[in-house]
């Protein structure tokens, strides 16, 4: 079983502040060298079929940095709602390929994302080979190739995430050989109504300008297509379907100050702005989490991020009723007011609950379990 961090050790650690209990006590799911790794990083979370509920994350392995570095994708299951967890498994590493050490094949940033018709549970991460001691953000250039600029991975499950395939490269399917670099989300994706899978993603064109978009499957992963850029100098996203075949395209955008929100009702062809787009929600450019959520038979959109403009802290949960037109104050529910590395990812537990792993101020990796009631207060 996982450490717990109970009201009695917040207290010590923070005092009258810090993470308070919203349902069951903050779980410190991945800390600062455990098992041997430095840090631990970009959570990704859904809940399966079956209701397993399975986090993704780096390991990285000798520093926070991000790639190039020894850095693998590893993975925590919980067959009980995220009461408990069982131990850290590796499920995408790229070992020496091409005669380099680890060091120099990290793979990273997760995206997961559950095929609600078949049960499949797919993972998208980034490979970057070569080129040690750079940042891959900017050591990935113009071409297709290993060597030239970092590959899009994907990794499947098909027992509930018991064991993983080995990488799959779907590079040559979406990069066009102009971009400097092709990345997924992080965080998670979706499947449709329809059954098409997406992942967000995001890209840097020929000029090295950031455009966030989707990458979409409608034959159950056999094949991959890619959308046109939201919007330039965004990156990291988050994909809700609205209504059958609109999508909401929510996106960290470099400008700072807050986030921008996109939809496309033809797969990423044409993009329209959203009207709280750069206003509703406030950020300090950081990754954030966005989900939709069904309660008593009304759907209702989930937002988490830090709610700052100025850095990363108060890790807050945010609740709209209205397709995301509004996220009232009353809705809202701060859940860390410490400062951390910012990330988060949420999924539906159950009606009355949802799941969120975030990067907290108590540990690299926090697991929350919330009350939707506690949101519609």
């Amino acid at each position: 079983m996982m450490k717990y961090l109970g009201i009695l050790g917040l207290i010590l650690l923070f005092g009258c502040k810090g993470l308070p209990i919203i349902d069951d006590s903050p779980i410190l799911l991945r800390q600062h060298n455990d098992d041997d790794v430095h840090t631990y990083r970009i959570p990704g979370l859904v809940t399966s079929k079956k209701g397993t509920l399975l986090a993704v994350y780096d390991i990285r392995r000798n520093g926070a940095v991000d790639l190039q570095e020894d850095v693998d994708i590893g993975l925590n299951r919980s067959t009980d709602g995220g009461v408990t967890w069982g131990p850290m498994k590796v499920i995408m590493d790229m070992g020496e390929w091409g005669g380099l050490p680890q060091e120099q094949n990290g793979i990273g940033d997760p995206a997961i994302l559950v095929d609600d018709k078949t049960g499949t549970i797919w993972v998208a991460a980034v490979w970057a080979h070569g080129h040690p001691g750079e940042r891959n953000w900017w050591a990935s250039k113009q071409g297709m190739t290993p060597q030239e600029t970092s590959q899009l991975m994907l990794s499947k499950s098909e027992d509930d995430g018991l064991t993983w395939s080995k990488p799959i490269n779907i590079t040559s399917q979406i990069k066009d050989p102009k971009w400097h670099l092709l990345l997924q989300g992080p965080g998670k994706g979706i499947t449709m109504k329809d059954g098409t899978l997406v992942f967000p993603a995001q890209y840097k064109d020929e000029k090295e300008m950031p455009h966030s978009t989707i990458i979409y499957s409608m034959d159950q992963g056999e094949t991959w297509e890619i959308g046109l850029g939201a919007k330039p100098n965004t990156t990291e996203a988050q994909v809700v379907e609205l209504a059958p075949g609109e999508l909401m395209l929510n996106m960290r955008d470099n400008r700072g100050g807050s986030r921008s929100i996109y939809t496309t009702s033809d797969m990423g062809q044409t993009w329209k702005v959203h009207s709280t787009s750069r206003s509703a929600l406030q950020e300090p450019v950081c990754m954030a989490s966005l989900i939709k959520h069904q309660y008593k038979g009304k759907d209702y959109l989930l937002f988490s991020n830090p709610n700052s403009i100025e850095k990363r802290e108060k890790m807050t949960i945010k609740l709209s009723k209205d397709q995301g037109d509004t996220w009232p104050l009353q809705h809202q529910l701060l859940i860390d007011e410490g400062s951390g590395r910012g990330y988060s990812c949420m999924t539906t537990i159950d009606e009355e609950t949802i799941g969120i792993l975030y990067e907290g101020s108590a540990a690299d990796l926090v697991f929350q379990r919330i009350k939707i009631k506690d949101l519609l207060k």
